[in-house]
């Protein structure tokens, strides 16, 4: 008997959640950065625009709930039956003249 997540097997779940987390923390993690030169306290020997404090922890707490947010949508999207033969655009397999 095969364990599944929202209709996807457990393994795929795992790798996918994982991409989209990943991907979220490249996100995220710009946000709220103040360098060194602008908290006008530079430690020798470092780049100025090194971060002056990294917050890490508030942001690994973010890109986990926007990539639950994310990984939910993508379940939703997965179980509801939308195929991309139902968007509107060209479809694959026919020439755009």
């Amino acid at each position: 008997m095969t364990m599944t997540i929202g209709g996807v097997g457990s393994g795929s779940a795992i790798a996918i959640f994982f991409i989209i987390w990943w991907t979220v923390l490249f996100v995220v993690l710009p946000f709220g950065v103040r360098s060194q030169l602008e908290e006008g306290a530079t430690v020798h020997g470092s780049d100025p625009g090194a971060p002056a404090q990294s917050l890490m922890a508030r942001k690994l707490l973010w890109t986990t709930a926007v990539a639950v947010v994310c990984f939910a949508v993508f379940l939703a999207v997965i179980n509801s039956g939308l195929t991309l033969d139902m968007l509107p655009g060209p479809k694959p397999g026919h020439a755009v003249n």
